[in-house]
């Protein structure tokens, strides 16, 4: 199990992303309009990095939702590979079995 602080920093993230996400966006597509004038993309740039660091999306590092483990983590179905093993084993996932041969 991963301390909580980090599961709780990582939750804390994620909740920063989803609400800067619009200003975030609207921000680099005026940083990106090559049609504009230069001093109000860098107006637009100074701006982006006045918001918090945590409110990018790149910040956000995948963490298991059981276990809270960074590590072997499958996407797919938000597990680290350990707590995956194990709900397999239990029967817990549908259609996963086993492997045997």
């Amino acid at each position: 199990m991963a301390k909580k602080s980090m599961v709780n920093r990582e939750t804390k993230r994620a909740k920063l992303v989803k609400q800067y996400a619009a200003k975030r966006a609207g921000l680099k597509a005026v940083i990106e309009d090559q049609s504009l004038p230069m001093e109000e993309r860098f107006k637009a740039s100074m701006k982006l990095a006045k918001l918090p660091r945590n409110s990018s999306a790149t910040r956000i590092h995948n963490r298991c939702q059981l276990t809270g483990r960074p590590h072997a983590y499958y996407r797919k179905l938000k597990l680290s590979r350990i707590m995956l093993r194990d709900l397999a084993s239990m029967g817990q996932i549908p259609g996963m079995v086993k492997s045997s041969w």
